[in-house]
């Protein structure tokens, strides 16, 4: 992070940026990333938005432009984004239309925003019907993610980046899915874990920047329920949370549907266990909401859904033949 402003310079032709932190990441990291940029001769002026999803909204937007014209920003400015993946999203896609598009630059402090959010350009803002539903693709110039960060994370924060690794092992990296273990991440192995997973997904972004041959619809594994989760809990249990949920209902509809083994299915929920991540929905939460939530996803094309299935752990494919009806029985299992 000290070496922020040193390598914007390389990138960025404008002297006037925006960084974009929640209250957490202003704290922490905002006068260390200011200084950085202000000792190379860039002119940063810092916007302090909420900490949480429910800042992902329009009128976050609209507030966070109306900062940025009353700084003088103009068309040769760019956006910074300091923070996690709430962040990464609403940062980028203020540079997404602001003059209509300046530069992005993110600073992940998370790990999921480090190996997963951070990576590929997808920006957006939640509406009342589902997440992320106003947005657009709007690849970052640079990514700056500064490992030494995570150490401010506590251990449930942690967790939440390693639902996405155990995600990319399961669509992608068989190796890395046997290997993982929270006893084994010395501080070299956690580097190389980290680099690991952010190849993965360039890769698979880099094979479908905009989502067009279904590639990138891999990366999708688990988001389908674990996103309606979300929304139908009022955003209340964290992201990685919902996603490791919402993964064990796709292994079960995988049994289903693309014929994933009984014992590969009970090697991933053994898997996020040992990584605290929770294999059930609490009792309290109406499965029925979350069913209804689902079909609000962004992945339905023509009234259809495309989910992302498993027949084996290292690889994954988008079926067109899983129903609702095998939707809600996945839910209703959980």
């Amino acid at each position: 992070m000290a070496k922020a402003g040193e390598f914007a310079r390389k990138v960025m032709s404008g002297n006037r940026c925006a960084i974009i932190a929640d209250e957490t990441s202003a704290r922490l990291f905002g006068d260390r990333i200011s200084e950085s940029f202000t000792a190379e001769n860039f002119s940063p002026h810092l916007v302090r938005i909420p900490a949480g999803e429910k800042s992902k909204s329009l009128t976050q937007v609209e507030r966070i432009c109306d900062e940025l014209i009353e700084a003088g920003l103009d068309r040769s400015s760019f956006v910074v984004g300091l923070g996690g993946g709430v962040i990464g999203d609403i940062s980028g896609f203020v540079a997404a239309i602001f003059q209509r598009g300046i530069p992005h630059v993110q600073i992940p402090t998370t790990l999921l925003a480090m190996v997963d959010s951070s990576i590929g350009g997808k920006t957006g803002v939640n509406l009342d019907a589902g997440k992320n539903l106003i947005g657009a693709i709007h690849h970052p110039a640079l990514i700056i993610a500064d490992v030494k960060a995570l150490e401010s994370l506590p251990p449930n924060e942690l967790r939440q980046g390693y639902a996405e690794i155990i995600k990319h092992a399961i669509i992608r990296d068989a190796e890395m899915f046997r290997a993982l273990s929270p006893r084994t991440q010395s501080k070299n192995g956690f580097v190389a874990l980290i680099r690991r997973n952010i190849a993965i997904k360039a890769r698979i972004v880099s094979a479908d920047v905009r989502e067009v041959s279904g590639e990138r619809a891999l990366l999708n594994f688990g988001h389908t329920v674990g996103h309606a989760i979300e929304r139908a809990t009022n955003f209340k249990i964290p992201h990685g949370d919902c996603i490791s949920i919402g993964m064990i209902a796709a292994c079960g509809i995988s049994t289903k549907r693309a014929g994933l083994s009984s014992q590969e299915r009970d090697d991933v929920v053994a898997l996020l266990k040992r990584f605290q991540l929770p294999t059930q929905l609490p009792a309290e939460v109406d499965r029925e909401r979350v069913a209804a939530a689902v079909v609000h996803d962004k992945k339905f094309l023509g009234g259809k859904i495309r989910f992302v299935v498993t027949p084996r752990i290292g690889e994954a494919h988008v079926s067109n033949d899983v129903t609702m009806e095998d939707i809600r029985e996945g839910i209703a299992e959980l």
